[in-house]
């Protein structure tokens, strides 16, 4: 170690939003830092972004220091905290370490897309491990999550150990292990902690979360009180949750379907490590129909209101072979995603609409969230005894939250940090000292870029004022030859007079032209803005909105 030698935090994403998180952590002097990441997310793209796949962290910051890149951690398998991996490894083509559950998904969505990309070489890394990458040395923790083999991390460093919690909760009777290692924080503690980087989620909710035990029994019951069928949607990768509701089923004696595709990659991976043991063989589609009503349960992918998950097709009666009729039950085993609310509303109202009776934890206790509220929070501050605790993966209301309830609890500091900001954890002040370049490009089809570069806000003017294309043809004395082609797409077909829409704006074309004298129409470039221009006035002064306008102007 130097006297110029720093260890900073550096969020791209997951800090001031939910979801889309990556985390760097650089050490060195500022002109020659060596960095490692921890995870690489996404996030989904809400109606603003029509057309786009998935939203990921803009690393371009990473341009000048790729050299300098020495691992990628992943902390769990979820599409926040790896989804963006298989985009973004390419460009950074560096070690990635991940449990075998991980790499498992990683490795079933690859062949799964039928991706181009070529295969991500992962290390398996898990709780207990331990690797050197340039000046760090990182081990995995045990954690709790609503996920297989999630992990916290301890970033060693010459200047001092950061826990790095991923995602996590305190649950002493989970379905499905690993218990939080408390015994490994508090020791960790002993051993001292300069800065605790902590989940944030559920910082504005207080008491402890409740026991995923409590789910199983509450779902045990809606399973055995059914008199007809029952269907759960969850999260696809909350396979302890997949084996409650499997469980319970057999208890009853009944039988269970899977519908939807994430959902058998995450089973098929889980069977190849182990995670589905005792479960037996579910049934397949072709065999749902012949069993009683009362002897069958569907686990199902759309509890956010996916337009083509199997729920949201059951709900329009679109499946061939798959169906609800009144008197069945639908849970919604999980929680609704901020912005999906009306998505998943429209999908109880079809299931309503045919007599279906659907259960949501308003009603029963059918969901508990994987992540830690105040009291357990406090419990890790407790633990591991933090100079510093930095809020992460939350937006702003409970990162603040977070920061209240850290000042609170004794932590003296416990800075602000944003997407973007390069936190100076030591020595000296913690003080955010810059700001790197930061954002979010776009994931389309099968490209990527920038939201310019995607031509997104081409694409959100067309969604709101259709398009106006419109040919024209002009002879070497400068006149109309023939009739101008104009195709209108996404205006209204009629005007408020109940002329056609079409008729109206080739006429307004027309008269563009013919108002130019000949010798001015020399001037194509005069002539094609004419044409547009008088065609987005006429379009407004009938309708009220000016279309995007494109003209063609051809001189034989």
């Amino acid at each position: 170690m130097t006297k110029q030698d720093e260890l900073v935090f550096l969020p791209l994403g997951g800090v001031g939003e939910i979801g889309m998180n990556l985390a760097l952590y650089g050490y060195g002097p500022p002109d020659h830092r060596q960095w490692i990441m921890v995870d690489c997310g996404v996030t989904f793209p809400g109606p603003d972004l029509p057309g786009v796949d998935l939203v990921l962290p803009d690393i371009r910051y990473l341009a000048s220091e790729r050299k300098s890149l020495k691992a990628i951690f992943i902390t769990h398998a979820h599409e926040d905290h790896y989804g963006a991996l298989a985009d973004l490894w390419p460009g950074l083509n560096v070690p990635v370490y991940a449990s075998a559950f991980t790499a498992g998904l990683l490795e079933a969505k690859r062949n799964f897309e039928k991706s181009a990309i070529g295969e991500i070489p992962v290390t398996l890394f898990t709780a207990g491990d331990t690797v050197n990458a340039g000046p760090f040395s990182v081990e995995g923790v045990a954690v709790n999550h609503s996920i297989p083999e999630p992990m916290s991390l301890v970033i060693r460093t010459p200047l001092g150990n950061v826990i790095h919690t991923g995602d996590w909760k305190i649950d002493h009777e989970p379905s499905l292990g690993p218990l939080t290692d408390e015994t490994r924080f508090r020791q960790l503690g002993d051993e001292g902690v300069l800065a605790l980087m902590c989940d944030s989620t559920n910082a504005l909710r207080d008491g402890v979360s409740p026991s995923e035990k409590d789910v199983s029994e509450s779902l045990r019951k809606i399973i055995e009180n059914a008199e007809g069928r029952v269907a759960v949607t969850t999260f696809s990768s909350n396979v302890g949750r997949i084996r409650t509701v499997a469980e319970a089923a057999e208890a009853e004696g009944r039988e269970v379907l899977l519908l939807g595709s994430s959902l058998k990659r995450v089973v098929d991976v889980s069977r190849d490590i182990g995670l589905m043991e005792g479960i037996k063989p579910f049934i397949s589609e072709d065999e749902y129909g012949y069993i009683p009503r009362d002897k069958v349960v569907v686990i199902l992918t759309g509890s956010q209101g996916e337009p083509r998950a199997a729920l949201a097709k059951l709900s329009r009666d679109e499946m061939r072979n798959v169906a609800l009729a009144a008197g069945d039950i639908v849970v919604f085993s999980s929680r609704a995603i901020p912005g999906n609310e009306k998505a998943i509303q429209d999908i109880k109202n079809g299931l309503i609409e045919q007599g279906v009776h659907v259960i949501t934890d308003n009603e029963a206790l059918v969901h508990v969230s994987g992540h830690p509220r105040r009291n357990e929070l406090q419990k890790m501050y407790e633990l591991t005894r933090p100079k510093i605790v930095v809020p992460v993966h939350g937006e702003a209301t409970h990162l603040t939250a977070h920061k209240e309830l850290a000042e609170q609890s004794g932590i003296s500091i416990v800075p602000r940090v944003r997407n973007g900001d390069i936190l100076r954890l030591a020595p000296g002040p913690v003080e955010v000292i810059d700001e790197a370049p930061h954002g979010r490009i776009y994931k389309d089809g099968s490209l990527i870029g920038d939201f310019d570069e995607m031509g997104i806000g081409e694409r959100k003017k067309l969604s709101y004022v259709g398009h106006v294309a419109v040919n024209v043809v002009i002879d070497s004395r400068y006149d109309i030859v023939g009739d101008p082609d104009l195709v209108a797409i996404g205006l209204p077909v009629y005007d408020d007079e109940g002329d056609e829409m079409e008729d109206t704006l080739y006429d307004a074309a027309v008269g563009a032209i013919e108002s130019i004298p000949r010798a001015r129409r020399k001037d194509l470039d005069l002539l094609q803005e004419s044409v547009r221009r008088a065609i987005r006035a006429t379009a407004n002064q009938t309708w009220g909105k000016k279309p995007v306008v494109t003209v063609f102007v051809t001189k034989v």
